[in-house]
């Protein structure tokens, strides 16, 4: 909450937490773990396609780490999801089109499980983006993107089944 509460009293453009900072939260809820259990940071998104540069987005990461308290300070990843086709293919290499808002990104995620984003709205609402639903997170069901296939899904996927051995992978 109170990642999401700085994002909101920041008044980031058209921002979201997603990825980890939902779907580990609920697997740790789930499977009766720490809150924290296998955390290790915080995505948060913003969409702001008035300047592409990297130093307009760090400008907003030492923005937010300004605004946290220790240890989240440290702990929440900004990206400006307007810029991420910029970067995304020399670091993971596969091609990635421009998105038109956070909540697209989302779509692109590499499970349905991990396709979850939230935001805390002025009066107090949280709002969910799941554009593949819930359900597999909470049937502890680790599937691929049916719309976007990634190289990656097999590892990535692994690497989840070893901190959630509950977990139910298809392929």
């Amino acid at each position: 909450m109170g990642v999401m509460e700085t994002a909101r009293d920041l008044g980031l453009p058209d921002w979201m937490i997603f990825s980890g900072a939902i779907y580990q939260k609920a697997l740790n809820h789930l499977s009766g773990r720490d809150p924290d259990y296998g955390l290790k940071d915080y995505d948060l998104a913003y969409f702001d396609a008035a300047d592409l540069s990297y130093e307009a987005e760090d400008v907003v990461i030492r923005r937010v780490a300004a605004a946290l308290p220790p240890p989240l300070d440290e702990m929440v990843e900004v990206r400006n999801q307007a810029r991420v086709h910029l970067w995304f293919e020399d670091r993971f290499g596969e091609a990635y089109a421009p998105l038109s808002g956070s909540a697209e990104a989302l779509s692109r995620f590499t499970a349905t499980m991990f396709a979850v984003g939230a935001r805390l709205e002025a009066d107090g609402e949280i709002s969910i983006f799941a554009p593949f639903g819930l359900e597999d997170l909470f049937a502890l069901r680790l599937r691929p993107n049916p719309t976007r296939r990634t190289a990656g899904f097999r590892r990535t996927a692994e690497a989840a089944k070893a901190r959630w051995p509950e977990l139910v992978i298809l392929d």
